[in-house]
């Protein structure tokens, strides 16, 4: 059988789609003044708070298979970004992190909760810490874990990098919208031995994607710089880095000279390419209960 075959598992199979009906449903939410919509999804009733932040081609539902396993000793809350879902897209066509961390404390002071653990994967790890950069001290969590985490190219010396990479993204989408982002989508965010549903899954969540707010997303990607952020991290947040060994997007070195530019803790997991909470749910589960412990 031919790894990463988009003819293969079409779609998830019906026990998850059942399981994200029942057990980590969509709600949705007014944040701030404005009245903006938040729409987030939520498992678990009871133990220590954990808010899963997406990356740029995924959503709240993304997480399941993962929240499944956090659930049972947390509160699991993991958010649609503005513009994605049927959460409402930010008012500026080119947001910085800044604007999205903004969007998630309105999202946690509407809920009531002060996390525990912030685990960002991808784009979803700037826009955390660019919250832990400017949280007050009653809404900062306690540990912050960046995994695969997305760098940004708005710093120094990336110019021509970030025209590159707006540039390859944004003609992507115009030339095979969503549908085709998602059907390349698997043979770039998991490794070639990654199983059906994997692949199903990843391409199902890719499909849900807003191309407006997709756009804003990767205005973002290519103005800000996630260094800018941990520099000014509030020293009390203890923040772990962690990243897919065969991840092909955010590779090893990268994140781990990441983790070693600011002395952080770095940690591989195994067998896992970029979208490692999809593929290996259980190891990243463990790492983030590791947070918790």
């Amino acid at each position: 059988m031919e790894q990463n075959d988009p003819s293969q598992a079409i779609q998830p199979a019906p026990a998850l789609l059942r399981a994200l009906d029942t057990g980590f449903t969509e709600r949705r939410v007014a944040t701030g003044s404005d009245g903006a919509q938040i729409a987030y999804r939520r498992g678990g009733s009871h133990g220590p708070v954990v808010v899963l932040l997406h990356g740029i081609s995924s959503g709240a539902a993304s997480w399941l298979p993962c929240a499944s396993l956090l659930a049972a000793d947390a509160r699991v809350i993991a958010w649609d970004a503005p513009g994605y879902g049927n959460s409402q897209a930010l008012q500026t066509a080119a947001p910085t992190a800044a604007d999205y961390a903004r969007s998630l404390a309105g999202l946690l002071r509407a809920l009531d909760v002060r996390p525990d653990v912030i685990v960002g994967h991808s784009l979803g790890a700037l826009m955390a810490a660019a919250y832990v950069a400017q949280a007050g001290p009653a809404q900062l969590p306690g540990q912050l874990l960046l995994l695969s985490p997305a760098q940004g190219y708005g710093g120094p010396g990336k110019a021509d990098k970030a025209k590159e990479v707006a540039r390859q993204r944004l003609d992507a989408l115009a030339a095979v919208g969503v549908e085709g982002l998602a059907e390349r989508g698997p043979g770039r965010l998991l490794s070639a031995a990654a199983d059906a549903d994997a692949q199903a899954w990843v391409r199902w969540n890719m499909r849900r994607l807003d191309p407006d707010g997709y756009r804003q997303a990767v205005a973002m990607l290519c103005a800000d710089d996630i260094g800018a952020y941990l520099a000014r991290r509030n020293p009390g947040v203890s923040v772990r880095v962690g990243c897919g060994a065969l991840d092909i997007v955010t590779p090893p070195p990268g994140c781990a000279a990441l983790a070693e530019r600011f002395a952080l803790p770095f940690e591989l997991v195994p067998d896992a390419g970029h979208a490692c909470y999809v593929e290996q749910a259980g190891s990243v589960a463990r790492w983030i209960r590791s947070a918790l412990a």
